[in-house]
């Protein structure tokens, strides 16, 4: 089952902007613009994580942490606000935040602290090794094997295969993997990540029974034992 993701953002470019990339790594996410709507969705508990933008009309952000924190409701909470200075962002974490992004803010850097605060909270172990049928990856000696078999790749490569990996099952985007290995904000409008995933297509795949990595053509990638 995807994760529940509560959105809490009167600002609609914004919102449109995180629930696009939310959705395209396969959470479930739910969004309401007014901070008091959003303590009621919030206290029904059964969401992973909450996006709280901290300027949103009825009842402020960190209001609405309070209230939840007051109400025993441990939901991770990631506060997004305009207001950068030191002082504002200790009040957000003081109100019971668990992190603190200012404004702007690229996605895949809300993703990944969305996913820091959930392993947080989870307490679950630091992964080392990922795996993907017979295919492994082990992130401490960074070295790939299938059946067994060592595969030599390059450092981009082997960047490009974790991120799969971590998302293992899921749909990634061009745009997800220009923002998490490449580190691009923009689109190059280059076949950059065509080429590299060619590359490592014949690397992982090639001379193997089974794919892993498929292409949706206008969508972006999936690594997965299912076609």
């Amino acid at each position: 089952m995807s994760r529940r993701i509560l959105l809490v953002e009167d600002d609609a470019e914004t919102a449109d902007y995180i629930l696009k990339g939310l959705r395209e790594e396969g959470y479930t996410a739910e969004h309401v613009a007014d901070g008091r709507d959003g303590f009621y969705a919030a206290s029904d508990a059964g969401f992973d994580a909450i996006i709280m933008d901290r300027m949103v009309p009825g009842m402020d952000g960190l209001s609405v942490i309070k209230a939840l924190r007051a109400a025993s409701i441990a939901t991770p909470i990631i506060i997004l606000s305009a207001l950068s200075h030191l002082d504002e962002r200790v009040k957000g974490l003081r109100a019971g935040g668990d992190d603190y992004l200012t404004k702007p803010f690229g996605y895949s850097e809300l993703s990944a602290r969305l996913e820091n605060i959930m392993r947080r909270r989870g307490g679950p172990e630091v992964e080392t090794r990922l795996t993907c049928g017979d295919l492994a990856v082990d992130l401490l000696a960074r070295r790939v094997t299938r059946e067994g078999r060592v595969l030599d790749l390059l450092p981009r490569e082997f960047k490009l295969l974790e991120y799969l990996m971590r998302h293992k099952d899921r749909v990634v985007t061009r745009t997800m993997l220009l923002e998490q290995v490449w580190d691009y904000r923009f689109d190059p409008h280059t076949s950059v990540v065509d080429t590299h995933i060619s590359r490592l297509r014949k690397k992982i795949d090639e001379g193997f029974a089974q794919p892993l990595l498929h292409t949706l053509r206008g969508t972006g990638y999936r690594l997965s034992q299912e076609p």
